[in-house]
């Protein structure tokens, strides 16, 4: 009889792709997948999540309500709070802590040493493919860690330092899940901008995939601010490319004052600038960001400016963040801690913008032909993403799902869009 097993998976796509390849190795141990606890399952592997202290949070209350309501599992946690609190998530519940090293040869050793998966470049091997036995995406890990160190960040402090996965296995890995049918590729990484291995960057690691034979198409999540951002445009504005047209960028505040005491290497203009250049390059792209509300020192002025960013800007959604104090980070020891009952405030304001900003972009795009992919069906309805990461609904059976599907955009099935808070959308 097989051993059975669940993956619960907390915070970013890039957990999501840890997850793949953690799938792959505990079927290779000989465990049996499951999406559901119809049955008590041998082992759960919490990805937990630690960005904010809410997400650490979260992944401590989901150890506990695990705990009551599966006694008889072995419950392992891997991810960023394993990494921070591990003593912590042992008294909520957790049996084995996994570090982010000790992943890589997860179940078969308890732990194993950073340089035995290093290439000689000082990049990393997995010696896995990824696996998604329950997902219409793959999601494939390319890089991992970050050297920027900003003042309230603590993932330099857990994911290390910045490194790239070896060139082939990335192929290799969008290979098999190109075979397996997957109609679209996420590539993910802490910074996926940073990649370079074997000669090639991000670009070039992108042009070889989509080299590749099959019909699909490729998405980048989240990236930095970067030079090479252009580049990816001019690769979207190619014709018959596959990249998507979307970028979410990380802005994080509009005002000069706290971006530098965030340790961002931009201004606000140089970042406006840049997104007009690659709006002249792709006019329908989807470019989201990332901000942070309540940084410490945040005057009203310093929030009115990151109000009339968002404003000039028109972002096609933005996560908003309330500030979150990381022990061990410069940020957590700074002056000016916001009360958060003003933090509450300035949230409200700025979801506010973002929900008009949202619809604007959505009501921009009707009319227009929209590549799409459809995935799920509920209600009588069929639900999908167009490549520019707009919800589309149809009437189920109008369409094939797991195919890229031209349709033209009105408003009866971008309605979604233009309903939702942007705040509901996660990247």
């Amino acid at each position: 009889m097989h051993k059975t097993a669940v993956i619960i998976t907390l915070g970013c796509r890039l957990n999501h792709a840890d997850t793949a390849l953690l799938t792959t190795r505990l079927q290779n141990a000989g465990y049996e997948l499951r999406d559901d606890f119809t049955v008590s399952p041998d082992l759960i592997l919490l990805n937990s999540c630690a960005v904010t202290a809410e997400a650490e949070r979260k992944s401590r209350q989901q150890i506990r309500k695990l705990r009551k309501n599966y006694p008889g599992s072995c419950i392992a946690v891997a991810g960023c709070a394993a990494e921070l609190s591990p003593e912590k998530l042992k008294e909520c519940g957790a049996d084995l802590i996994l570090t982010n090293p000790d992943k890589k040869l997860f179940p078969h050793a308890k732990s194993c040493g950073r340089k035995s998966l290093e290439t000689p470049s000082g990049n990393f091997l997995e010696n896995a493919h990824s696996s998604f036995p329950f997902r219409t995406r793959a999601f494939i890990k390319i890089q991992e860690g970050c050297n920027n160190f900003c003042s309230y960040c603590i993932v330099p402090y857990v994911r290390g330092a910045s490194r790239s996965r070896c060139f082939a296995e990335c192929i290799e890995d969008c290979k098999k899940a190109i075979e397996q049918g997957f109609p679209e590729i996420v590539l993910t990484g802490v910074n996926t901008c940073n990649y370079r291995d074997d000669g090639k960057d991000l670009s070039g690691l992108i042009r070889e995939i989509a080299a590749l034979p099959g019909e699909f198409r490729i998405r980048l999540s989240s990236t930095e601010p970067h030079p090479g951002d252009l580049q990816l445009a001019e690769l979207m504005s190619e014709p018959a490319n596959r990249l998507c047209r979307f970028l979410h960028l990380s802005m994080q505040h509009g005002s000069d004052r706290v971006l530098k005491a965030m340790r961002r290497n931009y201004t606000a203009e140089q970042f406006i600038n840049f997104v007009k250049n690659i709006r002249s390059i792709v006019p329908d792209i989807h470019i989201g960001t990332d901000f942070i509300v309540g940084f410490p020192g945040e005057t009203d002025e310093d929030f009115i400016r990151l109000l009339a960013v968002a404003e000039e800007v028109q972002f096609a959604n933005i996560h908003a963040f309330a500030y979150s104090i990381r022990p061990g980070t410069p940020a957590a020891a700074m002056p000016g801690q916001i009360p958060a009952e003003t933090v509450k405030k300035r949230m409200k304001r700025l979801t506010a913008a973002a929900n008009i900003s949202a619809t604007n972009f959505a009501e921009s795009q009707v009319g227009k032909t929209l590549p799409v992919i459809f995935e799920q069906e509920s209600n009588g309805k069929l639900h999908g993403w167009s490549d520019n990461y707009l919800a589309v609904t149809v009437p189920a059976g109008s369409f094939p799902a797991g195919k890229i599907i031209n349709i033209t955009a009105d408003e009866k099935n971008l309605a979604e869009n233009l309903q939702k808070s942007s705040s509901d959308i996660i990247l």
